[in-house]
């Protein structure tokens, strides 16, 4: 029970400081032609062709927006954005994640062992109390659209690859921009199985 009442704070607190991060509006027509240099491996319409690239079409605009500016800020590193976004402004980040964010998000189709399937929902919609390993849904909706007001993301039909290399990079410590270390607590219990079964179950949730 202390488990989940700590859990329940933390989701308040993180919800409280989602909503500073709401108060700057996105225009996703101003958005749309900064946009146009994150297509080369974004995609034009925000779903990735490559597995180690995020798919940003549907994707909370709250979230993106602050992923925008921590990359600009040097709180998270990905080698591959070096550069692109340095000259955003706080304006900018928001006006191109409001346009990514009203696009379609990607229904991704599993191909998974269905043991695999069923752990991964058993993780997403339950955790794992025994490995302390909170239900992913609790955060990111039983949809996986995510919650916009705490800028928790949409997982819903995110690349498998993709998911997996996050939760690794949490895991080890090596992203560090989660609020309160939530994420970097929740997949440093994870096993690479869990990962991968979460990973393969969020392809396929719509």
């Amino acid at each position: 029970m202390r488990k989940l009442l700590a859990l329940a704070s933390l989701a308040i607190t993180l919800s409280v400081s989602g909503l500073a991060q709401a108060e700057l509006k996105g225009d996703p027509a101003a958005g749309r032609e900064m946009a146009q240099s994150c297509a080369a491996c974004h995609g034009a319409e925000g779903i990735s062709a490559v597995g180690m690239f995020p798919n940003l079409a549907g994707q909370q605009a709250s979230y993106l927006a602050k992923q925008i500016m921590d990359i600009r800020d040097g709180n998270r590193v990905v080698a591959q954005m070096a550069g692109q976004v340095d000259n955003f402004s706080d304006q900018d980040a928001a006006d191109v994640a409001a346009y990514f964010a009203s696009k379609p998000s990607n229904l991704g189709q599993v191909d998974a062992e269905e043991e695999v399937i069923a752990r991964g929902q058993q993780l997403y919609r339950a955790g794992d109390m025994a490995k302390g390993i909170p239900a992913c849904s609790a955060c990111h909706s039983p949809t996986g659209q995510g919650i916009g007001t705490a800028a928790y993301p949409a997982l819903s039909g995110q690349k498998t690859d993709y998911t997996v290399s996050t939760l690794k990079a949490f895991a080890a410590g090596e992203r560090a921009n989660d609020p309160n270390a939530i994420m970097r607590t929740i997949a440093g219990k994870m096993s690479d199985d869990d990962m991968q079964a979460v990973s393969q179950y969020l392809l396929g949730l719509h």
